[in-house]
C-alpha cells in the first residue's frame, strides 16, 4: 500500500468514527427520551385510567385521553428518530465492513506476495551470500538494514491482518446487534401505533357523545376560565404586595416589583437557582397533565387559557411537599374555591393550589420535602390536581423545567 493510501485510510477512518460517536451519542440521548415517555405514560394509566370511566366527567375524561395521546405522539416520533438513526449507523456500518474486507484482502495479498518471495530465498546461506556479495562495508550494512526491515515488516503485515480480522468480526457482531434492536424498535412502534389509533376512536366517541349538549359545555369552560384568569389575577396582587411589605419593612420603598434583599435572602435565592431543574416534585407520584402556556380549548376552540401554572395530576389526597427551604408568606383562602400557599425562596416564590388541607401558617419555617397539606380531590370530576407555579419576584416563570426528572 503506497502512503498516498495510507493517509487517506487514516483519514477515512477518522472521520468514519467521529460519525459513529456522535450517532452513538445521539443514540442514548433518545433512548433516555424514549425511556422518559415509556414511564410517562406508565404514570398516566396508573393515576389517570385506573377508576372507572363512570366516576370521571365526559371532558375530564377528554382530557386525559388527549393527554395520553400526545404522549404516545411523542413516543412514536422519538422511536421513529431512533430507527432511522439506526439504519444509518447500520449503513455506515456495512460500508465498513465492506471497506474492511478491501484492506484485509489487500494485506493478505501483499503478505501472500513476501512469503512467496522469502520462501525463494530462504536459505540463511543465501542471506550470508546476499551479505558476503557486497562491495563494501557500508553497503552490507544497508543490505543487513534491509533484511532487518524486511523482516519486521512481515510481522507489521502479518499483525495488521489479525487486527483487520478482529475489527471485521466486532463489526459483523454490532450490525447484527444493531439489526436486532431496530426490529424490536420497529414492532413496538407498531404496537404503540396500535394504541394510539384506539384512543383516537376513543376520543372521537366521547367527543361525539357531547356535542348535544355542546353548549353546556362551552359554558362550563368559559366560567373555568373566567376563574382561573381571577385566581392569575388574585395571586399577582398577593406577589406584589408580599414584595412591598418585605421591602417596606427593610425600610426600601424604591424597588418596585423586586426584592430588596438581605446577605440571607440573597444566599437563600442563590441555592434556589442552583438546583434548577434538580427541584424536588411536590408530590409523590404524578404527570404533569397540563402545561404552562397558552392552550386551546378541546371542546370549544374559541377559548385559549393562558396558564400560569402547571397542574400535576396525582393519587387522591396525596401530600403537598415543599420543593425547597423557605418561608410561609401567605395562604391564600379562595372564595368557592381551595386554599393556596405560598412559600418565600429569597426572591423566589413557589405557589401550590388546590389544596383540600393545609398543615402550615403564615411565617413558618419550612424544609424541602416537608408537607405542608393534601391535594384537593375533585368527586365529580374524578381527578386529583395540584396547580404549581414558581415566581421571580413578581415575574411568573416556567416551574416544569425547575423540577427534577421523574
Amino acid at each position: 500500500m503506497n502512503y498516498r493510501f495510507c493517509i487517506t485510510l487514516i483519514i477515512g477512518l477518522l472521520m468514519s468514527c467521529a460519525s459513529l460517536f456522535a450517532q452513538s451519542d445521539r443514540q442514548k440521548e433518545l433512548e433516555a427520551q424514549r425511556q422518559q415517555k415509556l414511564r410517562e405514560i406508565k404514570q398516566i394509566n396508573a393515576l389517570l385510567f385506573t377508576k372507572k370511566k363512570e366516576e370521571k366527567s365526559a371532558i375530564t375524561l377528554i382530557e386525559d385521553i388527549n393527554y395520553k395521546v400526545n404522549v404516545r405522539k411523542n413516543l412514536i416520533r422519538i422511536t421513529n428518530e431512533q430507527a432511522n438513526l439506526l439504519t444509518r449507523e447500520i449503513n455506515t456500518n456495512q460500508q465498513e465492513i465492506t471497506s474492511l474486507r478491501t484492506q484485509l484482502q489487500e494485506l493478505k495479498d501483499d503478505y501472500s506476495a513476501m512469503v512467496v518471495k522469502s520462501y525463494k530465498s530462504k536459505s540463511e546461506q543465501s542471506k550470508v551470500m546476499f551479505l558476503l556479495s557486497s562491495s563494501n562495508f557500508q553497503q552490507a550494512y544497508k543490505r543487513l538494514q534491509y533484511i532487518r526491515q524486511y523482516r519486521d515488516y512481515q510481522k507489521e503485515q502479518g499483525e495488521a491482518i489479525k487486527i483487520k480480522t478482529k475489527e471485521l468480526q466486532e463489526l459483523n457482531i454490532q450490525l447484527s446487534k444493531q439489526k436486532e434492536n431496530k426490529n424490536k424498535l420497529i414492532e413496538e412502534n407498531r404496537i404503540a401505533k396500535r394504541e394510539l389509533e384506539d384512543e383516537l376512536k376513543q376520543r372521537e366517541v366521547l367527543m361525539a357523545s357531547i356535542k348535544s349538549d355542546m353548549g353546556k359545555f362551552a359554558s362550563q369552560i368559559k366560567k373555568k376560565k373566567q376563574e382561573a384568569d381571577q385566581l392569575d389575577k388574585e395571586i399577582n396582587r398577593i406577589i406584589k404586595e408580599t414584595i412591598a411589605a418585605a421591602n417596606k419593612k427593610s425600610g426600601t420603598t424604591s424597588s418596585k416589583g423586586k426584592f430588596v434583599l438581605t446577605p440571607e435572602a440573597k444566599l437563600l435565592s442563590s441555592n434556589f437557582e442552583s438546583n434548577r431543574g434538580k427541584l424536588g416534585w411536590p408530590v409523590s407520584r404524578g404527570v404533569v397533565k397540563v402545561k404552562y402556556g397558552k392552550q386551546r380549548s378541546l371542546i370549544d376552540n374559541t377559548v385559549t387559557q393562558n396558564y400560569k401554572s402547571i397542574y400535576i395530576a396525582t393519587e387522591d389526597q396525596s401530600d403537598v411537599k415543599s420543593v425547597f427551604s423557605g418561608e410561609v408568606s401567605r395562604i391564600l383562602v379562595i372564595k368557592n374555591g381551595n386554599p393556596a400557599v405560598f412559600i418565600r425562596h429569597g426572591i423566589y416564590f413557589s405557589v401550590y393550589m388546590n389544596l383540600s388541607q393545609v398543615n402550615v401558617k403564615a411565617g413558618d419555617k419550612v424544609v424541602a420535602g416537608q408537607v405542608i397539606g393534601k391535594v384537593f380531590t375533585n368527586k365529580l370530576k374524578g381527578e386529583s390536581l395540584l396547580g404549581f407555579r414558581i415566581y421571580k419576584n413578581d415575574q411568573v416563570m416556567n416551574p416544569e423545567p425547575w423540577l427534577a426528572k421523574f
